[in-house]
């Protein structure tokens, strides 16, 4: 409910759960905007750290980031560092954790009162799961459940996640994988890959007793009135664009040293192409290849886009612009294991936008098939040869005013909402 990934995956499904007859009541974390179409109840985490983390994001969206933020956050830490300690030192989960303990005592006293019928637990954050699953266990009730990170995290293509983690957090998630897949009614995960390797730890999913598992792809809604795709128009110079958030193993630096290439064989092209970086800040590797390059003027961060006072189009209404007068979209997947199981939701954002996408992806089929489906240009990330080569072809193909154009296919929310309805009315028809 606060304009990120995340939230965005369950607020903009809303609509079409509604159309289809679901009455929604909303739990969700203090850090975002109430939605004031459907009950939405939030709540502060029980534990120290949880706690301290929600009030900071809670004081900044009241007052802003100002003195009186100030204040009370840093007398907050204090009062909370010894309890924050003990906390880490007992449990060594991460803060999260604690937001489960509000979710499920709210949530029971509903179901105790008659007003629920089905249980949905929805993570990014795997509170959300943990509560899902007391609740299902305390209850009975059905519990579908939507998991938008893997929740086992991989090391290299060989480790199938058999291996209980010696960190305590990470083994607690690998233990909610498999309670989810026990005690859901239905789960289904955003790619084939999270999919396959949950039933390969859990080969008890999809067999009579346990969770039903399936993929569903999120999709994106189309922001503000743009239904298709807008015109282009070249100009002076190569604009290829980055939305999102950025790491050191997600990051732009590839892209900076392709171009450091490409300059060395064209020269012209150090005073067309321009990298522009839209959202979170550069990570360190960007920076430093900023100043070993002297790239400042050729990678630009604008931070992130909010709503235009002037004009009234919203954050993600100014995004969309944005896309669409972009001349090739950076789409960087990463480079850690868990990207087999993993597709960036600005993919879809980016599929609404009309604009060619360049793709640098990692041991991801499904992805790197949509991509070309929807004719794209593809690297594979480390791949640092093919990756220039990519640029280049980018470079000469907008000289020559022919950049790829890509076949209109975007996924929408609704093919979503579609494709739970109807796998969990197959399920209802076949039991």
């Amino acid at each position: 409910m606060d304009g990120r990934a995340a939230s965005l995956t369950i607020t903009d499904k809303i609509p079409y759960f509604l159309e289809a007859g679901v009455q929604p009541i909303v739990f969700s974390a203090i850090t975002g905007l109430k939605d004031e179409r459907f009950p939405h109840k939030q709540f502060l985490a029980w534990g120290p750290a949880a706690f301290r983390f929600d009030f900071r994001h809670w004081i900044a969206n009241q007052y802003g980031r100002g003195f009186i933020y100030k204040l009370l956050t840093r007398t907050v830490s204090i009062l909370l560092a010894p309890f924050i300690g003990i906390e880490k030192l007992l449990l060594g989960y991460s803060s999260q954790w604690s937001w489960a303990l509000p979710a499920f005592v709210r949530g029971y006293l509903l179901i105790r009162s008659g007003k629920v019928d089905v249980i949905y637990s929805i993570g990014s954050a795997w509170s959300a799961h943990l509560a899902g699953v007391w609740l299902k266990r305390a209850t009975g009730l059905p519990l579908i459940s939507e998991v938008h990170d893997p929740l086992v995290i991989r090391k290299n293509p060989n480790d199938q996640g058999f291996e209980k983690p010696k960190n305590r957090d990470a083994r607690f998630r690998h233990y909610l994988e498999s309670q989810l897949c026990k005690y859901s009614d239905y789960v289904w995960w955003f790619t084939d890959g999270a999919l396959h390797y949950a039933k390969v730890r859990n080969p008890n999913l999809n067999t009579p007793g346990n969770a039903r598992g399936f993929v569903v792809m999120p999709g994106a809604n189309p922001p503000g009135e743009m239904q298709g795709a807008s015109q282009h128009q070249y100009g002076e110079h190569l604009n290829l664009c980055h939305f999102g958030s950025l790491a050191n193993d997600r990051s732009l630096s590839i892209v900076l040293r392709a171009a450091h290439t490409l300059f060395q064989k064209y020269p012209e092209a150090r005073n067309h192409l321009r990298v522009h970086a839209y959202g979170a800040p550069l990570d360190s590797l960007s920076v430093s290849a900023i100043n070993q390059y002297g790239f400042s003027d050729i990678l630009l961060a604008h931070g992130r886009l909010e709503r235009d006072p002037v004009t009234g189009k919203s954050g993600r209404e100014r995004v969309a612009q944005k896309m669409q007068e972009a001349d090739a979209l950076i789409l960087l997947h990463g480079n850690d294991e868990w990207c087999a199981e993993y597709i960036p939701s600005k993919f879809y954002d980016y599929l609404w936008s009309g604009r060619p996408i360049w793709g640098i992806t990692h041991r991801n089929p499904q992805l790197d098939q949509m991509l070309l489906d929807r004719k794209s240009y593809l690297s594979a990330d480390g791949d640092e040869e093919g990756i220039a080569m990519a640029l280049e072809r980018i470079w000469l193909d907008w000289q020559q005013k022919q950049l790829l154009q890509p076949i209109w296919q975007p996924i929408g929310v609704d093919q979503a909402v579609s494709s739970i309805l109807s796998h969990i009315a197959q399920e209802k028809v076949v039991s």
